[in-house]
């Protein structure tokens, strides 16, 4: 069963940085495979596409986070990150992240981050 396991999330200051990170487990066949993304969800809100890393490592990100957000991966550690920058209160979420490929879809199970004065 492939589990993620994040961490990084938490109370920073507007114009702050924080660093999310997303690690795989029990992903047999080659992580580099896998496609990465982050999502991220407010209350009464649906959840929302933040960032995505394919296999070849092509990026795309959400019109409201680019310029700001960079996400990145470490193959041979299995992991997902994604460097948050000059942060507005309206990134105040829960981040998910979110691993596809041939063992299936998975998620996280969240990790709050707070942008709040």
């Amino acid at each position: 069963q492939v589990q993620l396991v994040e961490s990084g999330g938490g109370l920073v200051q507007p114009g702050g940085s924080l660093r999310l990170s997303c690690t795989a487990s029990a992903i047999r066949v080659n992580f580099s495979i896998y496609t990465l993304a982050w999502y991220r969800q407010t209350p009464g809100n649906r959840r929302e596409f933040v960032a995505i890393i394919t296999s070849d490592r092509t990026t795309k990100y959400a019109d409201s986070v680019k310029g700001r957000c960079t996400i990145s991966r470490d193959n041979a550690k299995k992991t997902v990150f994604l460097q948050m920058d000059s942060l507005k209160p309206a990134d105040t979420a829960v981040y998910y992240c979110n691993v596809l490929g041939p063992a299936g879809n998975f998620w996280g199970q969240g990790t709050q981050v707070t942008v709040s004065s």
